[in-house]
């Protein structure tokens, strides 16, 4: 496994030239970029920008691994469904321009007025879309557990078989509702087949079973990147070196 970084939130003020730079020098190896951050990498870039930061990671250390929207899919209204799936689909096409692997997305709950098996179709349905327009473009679909019942692992499963396309994948994201009686083995169990990126917290807190979650990942072959999503720290460089000691610890 490798370490990475997304830029929400201990990275959201720099810039494409700091991040690549400064997460060099320090040993992360790639970088998710987040929507609305000063990196300022959005689908609204001309070609000639596109351009410009592909060759600008390619020359550096830091590999420009994915882009972190907030596309989500949940909605009951199909006309939001659909805005939502075509902006997901101008990131594919921004991944590809720039030379990422792929584009996270994310369900954000299960909303009252309708079944909740309504809505875990609706999403499987968007997903499904995205992911084969992704396909075609050679850019992952990754799927973040995310949203307060949507995050729960089992609802993220069933959300992944109503998508059922290869191209769709997991971001594990490391919540506090993968913790069963101190162990995250069945969750991850009903998701080691889809993970295909990671995020990690606080590898400092003990309510979580990081070791485990390493180790689950290890056997399972996972060989991408784990990549660190933390608050915002006034020392961020700092703070970036003690946790990559943490990581290597982890590793070990």
């Amino acid at each position: 496994m490798r370490l990475g970084a997304v830029t929400y939130n201990v990275l959201k003020d720099w810039d494409i030239e700091k991040i690549i730079t400064t997460l060099g020098d320090l040993g992360y190896e790639a970088v998710e970029l987040r929507t609305t951050h000063k990196h300022g990498v959005e689908p609204s870039m001309g070609k000639e920008d596109r351009l410009r930061v592909r060759r600008r990671f390619e020359a550096g250390k830091v590999r420009l691994l994915s882009y972190g929207t907030v596309c989500e899919f949940h909605s009951p209204d199909a006309g939001e469904r659909a805005r939502q799936t075509a902006l997901a689909k101008d990131f594919v096409v921004l991944a590809h321009d720039t030379g990422a692997l792929g584009v996270k997305v994310r369900p954000n709950g299960l909303p009252k007025e309708v079944p909740r098996e309504t809505t875990i179709a609706n999403i499987g349905a968007c997903l499904r879309e995205v992911a084969e327009f992704g396909a075609g473009y050679g850019v992952e679909i990754w799927m973040e557990v995310h949203g307060a019942e949507t995050q729960i692992p089992s609802v993220s499963a069933a959300i992944l078989k109503a998508a059922d396309h290869p191209n769709a994948g997991a971001c594990w994201n490391s919540n506090p509702t993968d913790v069963v009686n101190g162990s995250v083995k069945s969750s991850f169990e009903l998701l080691r087949r889809h993970i295909k990126n990671v995020h990690i917290t606080e590898l400092a807190d003990p309510k979580y079973p990081w070791r485990e979650l390493f180790t689950l990942l290890k056997s399972s072959g996972y060989d991408r990147y784990t990549l660190c999503e933390v608050q915002e720290s006034p020392e961020p460089e700092r703070f970036l070196r003690y946790y990559k000691a943490l990581w290597n610890e982890l590793v070990r």
